[in-house]
């Protein structure tokens, strides 16, 4: 066992250090990069596809791919290549070339196979040209279109058409576009629906878009449909799992006369967590990164005059947990016919089962190989099974690959590293001991031989089952030259040492022996061990302690000749150091000691068996026993308490003030009433503060009156014929007792009657008398005090505070605006002079509604500290009115006159089309056609052009008055790219994101 690691050996002797042999670096294949999961865009410009695979190894490996498990064959397939381990598809086919691929990299130690990749191609066939049916349709009557999409792979939108015109179908409370089939569901048929609707799809990886051939839609003037309950014709499914941190979207519309509104809710009563995001006009429910909680019974409810309708869905939480490695198996070089264990483990949910590779292949459980889940046992190790294995922990999400390169060593023995001893010196009379241990695999078998002739076991002479040479009772004529040879499978070697015996050997001495010493924690010192000889020899420290319970040792060995010295340092000694060391040294003939005690005095140890007794209010006994003084007499014990509201442990008053050593109990005093407190007691010395005792359990102190007063004491504000009054409520450290409350007392200034009133609850910070009586910033007299179950204790010091102010009598001034759009208006005004309001002004309201049809409950916007206000969310083109009204502390005063102001016409709500990109030399080059602005629309005076990489969310912005525009990007990244009409009225409808993809540089 070794000395603790403060502990440095420093010794004056001469080391003999073997050489080293160099690393070696030939390994198997290592993967360093490997193919994943990828949808590439198919387009008429895209006629090459990488995966991408690469692996380390010396010699280098060399690359193999397989399809769905068939291998591929470059030569015979010219459009599959290799540009390193990289697999390159050249015009790639969507369905030739999709499917599961996986590479192979493999050098002279063995194969390894990649994680498996599923590659797919994102594309979008053309609609059928045919004709579609006439739909004929009552008008008040439901209708459903159908989109039909084509063939299709990648994330997908649809929109639609009508009767040809620019821009795509608005989606309302009436009209609904599913994202899951493409159908358009129109709710109640009005005479303005009749017209061709045309299907547009999009797919967003190709930013190709297709269009169906046209459904005419007849409406019938003959008869119109009686009003109906509703009809859920979209709804979602009935139950559906939903992993942690995805986004889950639900769908429900429904027709019916009249239009039907929707609405969600949870089937447990639960209200809707705030995340979700509801489109009220489109029927569409979306929850974000969806967790547990948000698991449940969704319900979607539709409802007209007629009746109403439900539709419900079960979302259930699937924990879905990514493989990840705990344990892998680790590379190994061992000797021919020893054993392997290897074990590997991965989490995940559901829980992974496991299967082993050997070279790429299945590893089959036969002869010596034993394979359990994850674990593989190997007993006898033989050549053929050195290779790359690879441990493959999979479940229905996935799969990981862990791989291990396992070398079988076989070599004939070798005494390069540990040859038999060149010299060995015996005393006559004494004992020999040869070692013969060569490296070899597997073990040699040993003999010894002299002078040409084997040697056997005698009564004297004995070889060891570990091929050790034991020869006792050493006479002159066993000197000479010895030799071992050592035997295995792949051959033989042997190494030879000479014994010496000798008549007369001088005697070992220690000449600096090492010197019994005091010492203080913390310090370092050497202890010498100064000896002659000139024979090689062992030397040992050795340490009995005096506090350990079992002896510790330290040996260091080293071959040198010549006397010298073996000194030991010990640095930031400890008590654990305290003890006899012991310096021994050895040689082939004698052994010679000597020792010194070392004594360590530090801080004394915790005291013991701590106490309490007689508990008071304020005060407790404590009483303990002496500690371990370590060498040093104790002179002072410090006492510690730690209650709920303390930080960490404080030292508290004691009588006496200051606890002499040899003194074991003390009164502590100043405590608080009714707390629980735990005590410590620390013992000091010369050398220091000691460990403090173990704490004792937790004790309540007994309940007194309160001693502490309520402080903070202020109050005012409130509404008309009210007094105000707050304090900061009192700790509950310094409550003293159980029943705690407040006692406030309240008069007006000069009069000398108190009112009072008793409020029984610890948290009150907050008291208000009503009296309608009361004028306006009448001056009273105010103080708080408190009580607990055992009585009233003081009050706070005695404050002034002013009841409520009286509202503002009069409404802003100046108060004009503008229209800055079709959404939002400014607001100004006037401040209220300082003179008008018996009180100072908080804040204004800001009060619009639009004309003709005043709410109740008009919309408001609250403005602090400012005279203007910008109201937003308004609708275009549409007449409101405004009016502003302050407030103090009392309340709101009266309301400006209302004045109307009409907001911008809003913006054509037609994005810009037929728009056209080229990418050439890191420029793109856009254009679009002009966006006509109708008569009830602001008119277009330029456009906004937003632009991002695929992968960011930061966007970057550009405005023109012109149709086209050149943007200078770097190459190498996807773009996303919208256009927007700018006009007075505000921003009009994107363009939708056009996505630009990567070009090489």
């Amino acid at each position: 066992m070794l000395l603790p690691r403060e502990l440095l050996i420093l010794l004056s002797l001469k080391v003999c250090l073997a050489g080293e042999t160099p690393n070696n670096t030939r390994h198997g294949p290592v993967f360093t990069q490997e193919p994943s999961d990828s949808i590439f865009p198919l387009s008429t410009e895209d006629k090459r596809v990488f995966i991408n695979c690469r692996a380390k190894g010396n010699p280098p490996p060399h690359y193999r791919w397989t399809v769905d498990g068939r291998e591929i064959s470059t030569e015979s397939d010219p459009n599959y290549s290799l540009a390193e381990g990289n697999l390159l598809i050249k015009n790639p086919h969507v369905v030739n070339h999709r499917g599961v691929y996986q590479c192979i990299a493999t050098n002279t130690f063995g194969t390894i196979v990649s994680r498996q990749a599923k590659v797919q191609f994102a594309f979008l066939e053309n609609f059928s040209r045919k004709s579609r049916s006439i739909v004929s349709v009552r008008e008040g009557q439901a209708v459903v279109l159908l989109c039909g999409p084509p063939l299709h792979y990648g994330e997908i939108k649809y929109s639609w058409v009508f009767n040809g015109r620019r821009g795509f179908l608005q989606q309302d409370a009436r009209r609904f576009i599913s994202q899951r089939t493409g159908n358009l569901y129109i709710a109640k048929v009005e005479a303005l629906d009749a017209g061709n609707y045309t299907c547009a799809v999009r797919n967003m990886m190709t930013n190709a878009t297709v269009f169906s051939s046209p459904t005419p839609v007849v409406v019938r003037g003959d008869a119109v449909m009686g009003e109906y309950e509703p009809k859920i014709e979209v709804q979602f499914p009935d139950t559906l799992r939903v992993s942690k941190g995805s986004s889950v979207t639900l769908e429900c519309f429904a027709l019916g006369n009249p239009v039907p509104s929707i609405s969600w809710r949870r089937a447990d009563g639960n209200p809707l967590p705030g995340k979700i995001k509801i489109n009220h006009s489109t029927g569409v429910l979306e929850i974000p990164y969806f967790r547990p909680e948000d698991a449940g019974v969704y319900e979607c409810v539709a409802e007209n005059s007629r009746g109403l309708n439900v539709a419900r869905g079960q979302l259930l939480f699937q924990n879905v947990e990514h493989l990840q490695w705990v344990h892998t198996p680790k590379d190994a070089d061992i000797a021919i016919g020893a054993s392997l264990q290897w074990e590997c483990k991965a989490m995940g949910n559901p829980r992974p089962a496991y299967k082993w590779l050997k070279n790429g292949q299945i590893l089959p459980k036969e002869g010596e190989i034993y394979v359990e889940a994850g674990k593989l046992s190997i007993t006898r190790i033989s050549l053929s099974d050195s290779g790359m294995y690879q441990c493959v922990a999979h479940n229905e999400h996935g799969s990981v690959y862990a791989s291990a390169e396992l070398k079988v060593v076989a070599s004939p023995p070798d005494f390069t590293l540990r040859p038999v001893k060149k010299s060995t010196v015996v005393q006559r009379g004494g004992e020999a001991v040869l070692e013969c241990r060569p490296y070899a695999s597997p073990r040699a078998v040993t003999s010894w031989w002299r002078g040409g002739e084997l040697l056997k076991d005698t009564e004297r002479q004995t070889v060891m089952d570990d091929g050790t040479l034991r020869i006792t009772n050493i006479s002159k004529f066993d000197g000479g030259r010895y030799t071992c040879v050592a035997r295995n499978h792949f051959g033989t070697s042997s190494s030879t040492g000479t014994l010496v015996v000798k008549d007369d050997v001088d005697p070992t001495r220690i000449t600096v022996p090492p010197l019994s010493l005091d010492v203080t924690t913390g310090q370092s010192l050497v202890l010498p061990c100064g000896f002659k000889n000139n024979l090689i020899v062992l030397l040992t420290w050795s340490l009995i302690g005096f506090l350990q319970t079992s002896v510790l040792w330290v040996f260091i060995m080293s071959e040198c000749i010549d006397g010298t010295s073996g000194d030991l340092m010990v640095r930031n000694i400890q008590l654990k150091h305290s003890g006899k060391y012991v310096c021994m040294v050895h040689t082939e003939v004698d052994t010679v000691s000597a020792a010194a005690a070392l004594r360590v005095t530090g801080p004394p140890g915790p005291p013991e068996a701590l106490a309490v007794t007689d508990i008071s209010d304020t005060t407790v006994q404590l009483s303990w026993g002496s500690g371990p003084d370590n060498h040093s007499p104790v002179t002072m014990y410090m006492v510690q308490a730690k209650t709920p509201f303390s930080i960490g442990w404080q030292t508290v008053a004691t009588v006496p003030d200051s606890v002499p050593g040899q003194m074991m109990h003390a009164t502590v005093r100043d405590l608080s009433p009714w707390v629980d407190y735990e005590f410590r007691v620390v013992a000091i010395n010369s050398i220091g503060v000691g460990e403090p005792s173990t704490h004792t359990k937790q004790i309540r102190t007994k309940a007194a009156v309160p001693k502490v007063a309520p402080v903070g004491v202020s109050g005012g504000g409130g509404a008309r014929g009210e007094l105000v009054i707050t304090w900061e409520p009192v700790s509950e450290e310094h409550q003293s007792g159980e029943d705690f409350g407040y006692i406030v007392a309240f008069r007006p200034a000069g009069s000398s009657t108190w009112i009072q009133t008793v409020l029984a609850s610890p948290d009150a910070s907050r008291y208000i008398y009503k009296d309608d009586s009361i004028e306006p910033l009448t001056l009273f007299e105010v103080k708080v005090g408190v009580y607990n179950s055992i009585g009233e204790g003081q009050f706070s010091r005695m404050v002034r505070v002013f009841s409520a102010e009286e509202e503002p009598s009069e409404a802003p001034l100046s108060i004009w605006a503008r229209a800055v759009s079709a959404s939002e208006i400014e607001v100004h005004w006037k401040p209220i002079p300082s003179g008008s309001s018996r009180g100072k002004i908080l804040s204004y309201e800001v009060l619009f509604w639009e004309e003709g049809s005043r709410p109740s409950e008009p919309r408001r916007v609250r403005i602090i500290s400012a005279t203007t206000a910008l109201l937003s969310g308004l609708k275009g083109n549409t007449i409101y009115l405004i009016s502003v009204r302050a407030e103090n502390s009392a309340g709101f005063g009266p309301g400006s006159p209302a004045f109307n102001i009409t907001t911008k016409k809003p913006p054509p709500n037609r994005p810009p089309s037929n728009i056209e990109w080229k990418l050439t030399n890191s420029k793109i080059f856009l254009n679009w056609e002009h966006v006509k602005a109708m008569e009830n629309e602001s008119e277009v005076t330029g456009y906004k052009v937003v632009y991002r990489q695929a992968w960011n969310s930061m966007t970057s912005v550009l405005e023109t008055n012109k149709t086209s525009m050149a943007l200078q990007i770097p190459s190498g990244e996807n773009y996303l790219i919208e256009i927007k009409a700018l006009t007075e009225g505000g921003d009009g409808s994107s363009s939708g994101p056009i996505r630009i993809p990567k070009m090489s540089s």
